[in-house]
């Protein structure tokens, strides 16, 4: 029957995955093709052909993209628009000031990413709020003129299309409607296609800091995404697709393109969080209540802790932020305040380059092959030594990726370790061996970091590990970690894109409160949950469930506990204080008066979730390998072809059409047909 199917594409830095899911019959389908990087869309559509699924079969596109993060990191060739600031004067360096935290502390030489916005364009004007919502300034229509001048000035030499502006006024989150009259007044003075964003319109909370740079990776993020997401529609259209798009957002959520056009900073890590979503979705089958979700693709590696079935999420991240041992250093990105999956992504993947720095040590990333040349035994013109060139010189990879995408060349891998291993004076085979003993230890720290740091014994969690180069390393991490028990779901190398089709419709809606605790009316809170239905059912058209979440905060403190919201005043106290306690692991004996932030909405419509128990049949024996596996060194393993054995010890080397599976000595594999996920557990 026409448009059932139900299509996940996930764009990635090297590959572009698909997984379709008819609901009718229950089938699933998937592809994977090699990203393009300058024209993300053709891995699109080119993904859609390679599914044989016409226009007329296609009732739905769900899509993940990191063009986001891309585009702020000047790598898919998109110059990024002239950002202006108007901010209420004295505080219009505040993008340059910023937080005290330091990068590096005691580096003299360390530096900050650069502003968005250049000293020369930040303007300050006279208006000013107090933090009690009093008007302490008022802009004049001649300083407003002045400023709007010097903008129409800009525009006029760059083209209006090529500038944004944001408004951002000193406690502009106490009465968010004056700096929306400010931006509306700059607004009409300008000519039409510069966009003018007030900063509480995407951001209503204090810290000036945080909000003002979130609204400008907001509004610098606008053109590029209106542009790329209306490339993609008209690309999809020119071809007969007529299926509604959505795409996902970083709290693990879809949504209308619409709003990724207008809201973008709440899709930046909208890839990342697919997969979450689809490891989530594998913990809940499984009844795990504690999970690792390992995902490891062609460009990075991420990790995200799953309790009792859902991924953590958080509302403050750096995008563009540079990591230093797999942890992220603060300082070193853009803040933006936006709800999204907690994530711990490192420099690890496929494509990452090892080098040898000027003191002859071993190096691994940040910078990456990605899809264009790609690694060296792609044999698509890349000569620099790659993790994936690594696994095929280590005996730990087929000839043939992909499902037959790639034949992987191991003459060009070896010249590109011959480099390497010479500079480090030892062989070729010594050198791959330290590249892959490097990459888990990286990856481990990733592990650390989402189960140690948030104070989960990793021995108490498995490891569900994706992406086309997860289940390589998975085991060896685990051992590595102390981790007991690794789940590698079906469809692992395009599990992500599955994330896609699984995922609910979400929306996150948020209303600024800013009162003590003691003062907030029930009724008022009431109908701000009613404003933020009635939007929720606008954007979604339906609404299955929606729960209504206190951000609350003590006096003088500025990071929000969240909390369900409860009209007993006594029950929302001691469910603050739990969480405070869960969160930080003490409880100050004597807290501050409470305040309450503001109040978040998360609504959702559920969709149906795929039935995963034909994705995976078992495989066959070809024969033995051998192969350097973790701990243990070089070992003769046998080999299974197109899925694994019922059950098996390792070393066993497992190829699937979309991963290879590495299972080390001392390790049992067993298939679970229920759920086709394969389960490997420690001996």
């Amino acid at each position: 029957m026409p448009r059932e199917w139900r299509v996940g594409v996930d764009v990635g830095g090297t590959f572009t995955d698909l997984v379709a899911y008819n609901p009718a019959t229950g089938e699933v389908r998937r592809a994977k093709v090699l990203t393009a990087p300058r024209e993300p869309w053709r891995g699109v559509i080119a993904a859609l052909e390679a599914s044989r699924l016409g226009p007329m079969d296609v009732g739905l596109l769900v899509h993940a993209s990191t063009i986001g993060t891309n585009a702020l990191l000047g790598q898919v060739g998109l110059e990024l628009p002239r950002a202006w600031l108007v901010a209420t004067r004295g505080f219009e360096d505040v993008v340059e000031i910023a937080r005290q935290n330091r990068p590096s502390l005691y580096d003299p030489r360390a530096r900050r990413p650069p502003p968005l916005v250049p000293r020369e364009r930040r303007l300050g004007i006279a208006a000013r709020l107090g933090p009690g919502g009093e008007v302490l300034g008022e802009p004049g229509p001649r300083e407003l003129d002045e400023a709007a001048e010097r903008i129409r000035r800009d525009a006029e030499e760059h083209g209006p299309g090529r500038v944004v502006v944001v408004v951002s006024v000193l406690h502009c989150y106490t009465d968010p409607g004056f700096e929306e009259r400010v931006a509306d007044e700059l607004g009409r003075r300008l000519p039409g296609g510069v966009v003018v964003e007030a900063s509480c319109a995407v951001d209503p909370e204090p810290g000036e800091y945080e909000r003002t740079s979130t609204a400008l990776v907001n509004a610098v993020l606008r053109p590029v995404y209106g542009w790329y997401i209306d490339r993609l529609r008209g690309e999809l259209a020119a071809r007969g697709y007529r299926a509604p798009l959505l795409v996902m957002q970083s709290s693990g959520g879809v949504a209308p393109p619409e709003l990724a056009s207008a809201r973008p900073v709440r899709f930046i890590e909208s890839g990342p969080a697919a997969g979450a979503v689809a490891a989530a979705l594998a913990a809940r089958h499984l009844g795990l209540p504690l999970a690792v979700g390992f995902d490891m693709g062609g460009t990075t590696a991420k990790a995200v802790l799953i309790e009792r079935g859902s991924p953590r999420l958080s509302s403050l991240f750096e995008v563009g932020g540079r990591s230093h041992h797999g942890r992220l250093v603060r300082g070193t990105g853009y803040p933006v305040r936006a709800p999204h999956i907690d994530l711990v992504e490192v420099s690890a993947g496929g494509g990452t380059i090892a080098w040898v720095d000027a003191g002859g040590a071993l190096r691994l990333g940040p910078l990456s092959a990605g899809a264009d040349p790609g690694p060296a035994c792609y044999g698509r013109g890349g000569r620099d030594p790659t993790v994936t060139d690594a696994h095929l010189l280590l005996g730990r990879l087929p000839r043939v990726l992909a499902g037959g995408l790639l034949r992987l060349d191991e003459a060009a891998a070896r010249e590109a370790y011959r480099r390497i291993a010479g500079a480090l004076g030892v062989s070729v085979e010594e050198a791959a061996a330290a590249v892959i003993e490097q990459a888990n230890t990286v990856m481990a720290r990733a592990v650390r970091m989402v189960t140690v740091e948030r104070g989960v014994e990793p021995e108490e969690a498995a490891l569900i590990a994706y992406g086309g180069a997860g289940p390589l390393h998975a085991a060896e991490l685990a051992e590595e970690t102390g981790m007991k028990r690794v789940i590698v779901p079906p469809a692992p190398g395009v599990y992500s894109a599955l994330g896609l089709v699984a995922a609910d419709h979400r929306l996150d809606l948020h209303r600024g409160v800013h009162r003590p605790l003691d003062e907030v009316d029930a009724r008022i809170v009431e109908e701000l949950r009613g404003e933020m239905l009635e939007e929720a059912a606008r954007i979604l058209g339906e609404v299955d469930s929606a729960v209504l979440l206190a951000e609350i905060r003590p006096s003088g403190m500025e990071e929000a506990v969240e909390t369900p919201w409860a009209p007993d005043r006594e029950a929302l106290v001691e469910a603050f204080r739990r969480e405070y306690r869960r969160r930080h692991g003490y409880l100050p004996p004597r807290l501050p008066p409470l305040v309450l932030s503001r109040l978040h909405l998360v609504a959702v419509r559920t969709g149906e979730k795929p039935r995963l128990s034909g994705l995976r049949a078992t495989g066959r024996p070809v024969g033995t390998r051998e192969a350097y596996i973790q701990p243990t060194g070089w070992e003769e393993a046998e080999v299974y072809r197109g899925g694994p054995p019922r059950e098996a010890t390792g070393p066993l080397i497992v190829e699937e059409q979309d991963t290879t599976i590495i299972v080390p000595r001392g390790w049992r594999l067993r298939l679970d047909q229920a759920t086709a996920a394969i389960i490997l557990e420690k001996t």
